[in-house]
């Protein structure tokens, strides 16, 4: 992928919920709310300061995090639905 976010930008993969229930109910594709879990795919190199200076971003690739249901920007690269956030969209990262 040719693609590096600028700033203090993210750029985010969806990843997918279960399909089932932990009872074992499925869900038909319908019912179910987009995600608000996923994979930084790459991030930028960080916001500036008043001063100039970049401040390097805490997320990295492969981190997986929660995000807030209205955050960012989708976008299509490569056939693959991506979203485009800023550092601070995201909720925390899971472990």
């Amino acid at each position: 992928m040719a693609f590096r976010p600028l700033g203090d930008r993210v750029l985010v993969k969806r990843v997918e919920e279960e399909s089932k229930t932990k009872g074992g109910i499925i869900i038909p594709d319908t019912a179910k709310e987009k995600p608000q879990e996923g994979e930084v795919v790459s991030v930028g190199p960080g916001a500036r300061d008043d001063s100039g200076k970049v401040n390097p971003l805490e997320l990295k690739a492969g981190d997986r995090i929660l995000f807030g249901k209205w955050s960012g920007t989708e976008v299509k690269i490569d056939g693959e639905d991506l979203i485009i956030m800023k550092e601070s969209d995201v909720l925390g990262v899971l472990s």
